[in-house]
């Protein structure tokens, strides 16, 4: 069996410590077996060839500015079969001004009231490999609140209380975990993750380990 091809871009807003999640995620493919590049650079988007050599595309980068060349090589690498996989702001709160790669990965970081706070993701979705066998769970972090694609296959949730200065959200149901479509390639997303600690829920980190495999099937 061909080993899987992985890259793995970070960079952006360090607050989200892009940097810290490298450390965490590249052991755990190369674990599975996938052949890892990482990059510092949005250029690496622009390699054609070895854009369509992979199996899964990494994105950790909050914020910044990515050129028409860059986030063409990314977004034609997906439509044409490459997987992508990421979490949190890192990939859902990338490019602001970049509504193309907003509907590759299925929703738009807009607020998180309160900050870092304690919440609960449901899993409402018990077959799907990415969350079959979890439990509902605790994360204290950012509870993200999002514009969402309809289109987005849901798995978990978060229930906002309304509380921190934004009772209108009372009892909104948002999407914490889905997976998609774009063109042929398969998008896994959950707003999971802030920082690296995030990941010491076992929860998190197994359904962002499910998700990158899924991703590049």
């Amino acid at each position: 069996m061909n080993q899987k091809r992985a890259l793995i871009v970070w960079g952006g807003w360090e607050g989200h410590e892009p940097g810290q999640c490298v450390d965490i995620f590249l052991p755990l493919l190369q674990n599975q077996n996938y052949q890892v590049e990482v990059s510092h650079t949005l250029d690496a988007y622009l390699d054609r060839e070895k854009m369509d050599s992979l199996s899964l595309i990494v994105p950790i980068w909050t914020m910044g500015v990515i050129t028409a060349e860059q986030e063409q090589g990314l977004l034609m690498a997906v439509k044409t079969g490459v997987g992508i996989a990421g979490w949190h702001g890192g990939m859902a709160d990338s490019f602001r001004n970049n509504t193309e790669y907003q509907w590759m990965t299925g929703g738009q970081w807009v607020a998180h009231p309160g900050g870092v706070i304690d919440y609960e993701v449901n899993i409402i979705n018990h077959v799907d490999p990415i969350t079959a066998g979890l439990n509902d769970f605790r994360m204290h972090s950012e509870q993200y609140y999002m514009h969402v694609d309809p289109s987005n296959e849901v798995l978990a949730t978060t229930t906002f209380s309304g509380e921190c200065g934004a009772p209108w959200i009372k009892d909104c149901v948002m999407p914490v975990v889905w997976k998609r479509r774009y063109g042929k390639g398969r998008v896994f997303y959950t707003s999971l993750g802030h920082v690296s600690n995030d990941f010491k829920v076992p929860e998190a980190l197994e359904i962002v380990k499910r998700g990158m495999l899924w991703a590049s099937l």
